[in-house]
Parts: C-alpha cells; sequence; structure tokens
C-alpha cells in the first residue's frame, strides 16, 4: 500500500477498505506517514466524508494504536460517560457518585479544559491534595475498593487520535463530522468501556451550534459504539445558556456538593439525574425501566449515598474531605462585583459561550495547552432564559482575583442578558434522545 493512493481514493470520493484505514492508522503512528500527507487526507475527508463502515474501522484503528485498558477484572461491567463540553458542565462530579451508589461501579478517566469548557479533572485539582495520576494498577484498585475512581488520561490511549487531532488543529479540518466522532469514541473504547452515555451539546457554547448537526454527531457516535459492540445512548441537550448556576473550577465543586447534598439549582440537578439514569439503564441490575433508575438515581440524593460516595472518592484519592464538608474552605476569589439588571423584563437571551470566554479571561480556563489556572474565579448566573427579572437583581456575578480583569469582564458581560418586555418560553434541557444495542 502507499498513502498517496490512499489520498487520492478519498479525495475522488472512493471508499477506503479496512485494510488501507488500518494500515494508515499504523503507519501514522509508527512515524512512516508524513504530517503533510495525513493533513492532505483529512482534508478529503473533511469534503468526501466516510460512510458508517469506514468510520467505525477508523475508530477501531485509533482504539488499537495505544493502550487499552480491560476493566473485567474489577468492574464486571463499565459503564462510561463523555460530554461534548460546555460551560458550567459539572456533571460528572454528580453523575458519577450517584451511579456508583446505586451500585454501578465507575472507573472514569477525563480530561482538562482548553478553552471556553472547563475540564473535570481541573475542577477536582481544586481540591487540595487530590490525585488524578495514576498507574494502571492503581486506578483498578481504587475501582476495586470505592467502586468509583475519576482520575486524568494516562498511558498511551489512542495515540493515533492524539496526533491527528494536533493535526486537524493547525489544518483547518477539526470540523469534520467523521474525525470528530472517531476522535471522541476512540478514546472511550480504548478506556475499557462496556456501554456508554453521550451528553451532545447543542447551542452558542457548544461546539454544534443547532439541534440537526449535534443529532448527525449523536447518531454517527451511537452507530460507532453498536458496530463496536456496546450499548449507547446519546442525548443531545441544550448549551444555549449555562448549566446550573456556576462557570469556574471551585465554584463548580461547591455546586456539584450542594447538588449532592439536596440543594443544587433544579436544571443541573434535573440533567445529572437524567444522565445517571441513562448510565443505571444500561447497566445490568433489576433497574428494568428508565423510570425506575432515575427513581433510584433521586433517592441516592435524598439519602446522601450518592454525596457519601463522592466524599470517599476524595478521600481515596488523597484530597481534603475537610473542603467538601466545608466548601467556604475551597480556593476564594478576592473581588466579586455583580451585574444587575437595568430594568425589568424576561430574560430572552444569554450566552453561555460568553460567560465562558469570561472566565478564561479572569484566569479560570486555558487559552492554550499548559497554561496555568485561577481555581477560586469564575461567573455566577443568577438567571435562566424565560425568568422574569426586576430592574437591580443580579443577572451575573464576578468572582476575580484581578481588578484590571474584573472590570474587563464587567464591560463585557453587560451586553450578554438581553431582556424582553414579552414573555419568552423557557429552554428544554434536551432535545432528543437516541439509543442502540448491539444486535
Amino acid at each position: 500500500m502507499h498513502i498517496t493512493d490512499i489520498i487520492i481514493r478519498k479525495r475522488d470520493g472512493g471508499e477506503l477498505s479496512t485494510q488501507e484505514i488500518n494500515w494508515f492508522i499504523e503507519n501514522y503512528t509508527s512515524g512512516q506517514v508524513a504530517d503533510y500527507q495525513a493533513s492532505a487526507l483529512c482534508m478529503a475527508i473533511f469534503f468526501k466524508g466516510m460512510t458508517r463502515r469506514e468510520i467505525s474501522d477508523l475508530t477501531l484503528a485509533m482504539a488499537r494504536s495505544g493502550d487499552q485498558i480491560d476493566l473485567s477484572d474489577v468492574v464486571p461491567f463499565a459503564v462510561d460517560k463523555h460530554s461534548s463540553g460546555g460551560v458550567g458542565d459539572k456533571t460528572s462530579l454528580v453523575v458519577l457518585p450517584i451511579v456508583a451508589a446505586c451500585g454501578v461501579p465507575v472507573a472514569k478517566m477525563s480530561g482538562r479544559g482548553l478553552g471556553h469548557t472547563g475540564g473535570t479533572i481541573d475542577k477536582l485539582e481544586a481540591i487540595s491534595g487530590f490525585r488524578t495520576e495514576f498507574t494502571p494498577e492503581e486506578f483498578k484498585r481504587l475501582a476495586h475498593e470505592n467502586g468509583l475512581v475519576l482520575a486524568g488520561q494516562s498511558g498511551d490511549l489512542a495515540p493515533a487520535d492524539k496526533a491527528l487531532y494536533a493535526l486537524r488543529d493547525v489544518t483547518g479540518t477539526v470540523d469534520s463530522l467523521p474525525l470528530i466522532a472517531s476522535s471522541i469514541m476512540s478514546k472511550k473504547l480504548a478506556a475499557g468501556a462496556d456501554a456508554i452515555v453521550l451528553d451532545v451539546k447543542m447551542g452558542k457554547g457548544a461546539f454544534m451550534t443547532d439541534v440537526e448537526s449535534a443529532r448527525e454527531l449523536a447518531r454517527t457516535m451511537v452507530d460507532i459504539g453498536v458496530d463496536a459492540g456496546r450499548s449507547m445512548v446519546a442525548m443531545i441537550s441544550d448549551m444555549n445558556q449555562p448549566l446550573g448556576k456556576m462557570a469556574g473550577l471551585a465554584l463548580e465543586v461547591r455546586e456539584a456538593i450542594e447538588t449532592l447534598q439536596g440543594e443544587g439549582p433544579a436544571d443541573f440537578t434535573e440533567h445529572c439525574l437524567v444522565v445517571a439514569a441513562h448510565m443505571l439503564h444500561l447497566a445490568p441490575n433489576d433497574l428494568d425501566t428508565f423510570e425506575a433508575a432515575h427513581a433510584a438515581a433521586e433517592h441516592s440524593l435524598h439519602d446522601q449515598s450518592a454525596y457519601s460516595r463522592f466524599r470517599r472518592m476524595i478521600e481515596g484519592q488523597g484530597g481534603d474531605v475537610t473542603q467538601v464538608d466545608d466548601v467556604s474552605r475551597l480556593p476564594q476569589a478576592s473581588l466579586i462585583e455583580s451585574i444587575p439588571a437595568p430594568h425589568d423584563g424576561y430574560l430572552a437571551e444569554l450566552s453561555a459561550l460568553e460567560v465562558g470566554l469570561a472566565v478564561v479571561h479572569l484566569g479560570g480556563g486555558r487559552e492554550k495547552k499548559g497554561d496555568p489556572v485561577d481555581y477560586g474565579v469564575g461567573i455566577e448566573t443568577h438567571h435562566k432564559i424565560g425568568d422574569h427579572v426586576q430592574a437591580g437583581d443580579p443577572l451575573f456575578t464576578i468572582y476575580a482575583n484581578d481588578p484590571a480583569k474584573l472590570a474587563e469582564v464587567k464591560t463585557s458581560l453587560s451586553s450578554v442578558a438581553h431582556l424582553s418586555k414579552s414573555s419568552v418560553e423557557p429552554l428544554p434541557l434536551f432535545y432528543d434522545t437516541i439509543t442502540g444495542r448491539p444486535t
């Protein structure tokens, strides 16, 4: 085989064979295929697309390009979740303890944040001493002992995806549905998941800005999972406004803890319960319906068993549990200032993207990989679209540690929320759910 022939075949709209896709991934990972040749193939895929079989083959080839985790000796059935990122999306901190408290062990690897979407690992590291890096043996031990472990991506999972993503980022081919779907799913398959729940965000603060494109991505990832023998659920959820109230690392940890104690915002609580219920329903247990799984998830909040499981995870991974017991001990901002509503009205528009970018500007996110983060800063959003707001009510509260950045963010956020004289319909939490099981 020769890479030039593969590029030409895809450039001309042809279908690549399984052997050709495997050959490309193996030789690109080993350095036998040059970056400029891989770039050409990515651009051909960008314009010509891929069939379902091609996308599944590409995903499996990338999943096999490095380490593959087998959890079967410590977790009888591994259910994983993935969120496509969003502002205020701290769902893993609540969902995973709920699922574990309901008797389904969870061993999950998560990433760090880049851009306006915060990373789960960064949020957890707002808790002093919390460890996220483990050997495979330690990772498995924690999963077995605690029924819940949430760690950073370690080892060499899907190195082909890592190399291709870096290439796509600088060649204008990030927005390719086959490449997006295979990138996400290759890491999930390599991490040992038996069943996967996907939370595909849609809206102004998400990668997919409309329901149809989000549905297409969700359907493609469900098909990949089914072709790989996994049970799948993909939900399309709203990201036109922040999820919950808090956006910012320690602020989101605080809100997650409050939610586990039954005191979280209504929208965020219900979002977490739905995601957790789908995970529970996919696992082999006696929760035969989604409704039964939802009720079990809700009970774990009411009886504090999910909170206890979260606390146990923090302690087991070296974190300071006094910061869980008393959230005022989490990192705090030194400057706090609110933006009031200029007049009465119904909240008609609120850009989650602008809120997320404001958090990054305050220092709570990264503009490029390796940037340090400020755990204490962030934005609190006080109202949801459709709420009636009175003049003088706070729209946002800014938590900052730099006076100049505080002033700049105050100016930028002043035009983000739009109030209407007429009533506005609230936005749904979810737009669609797509499921698939292997035959």
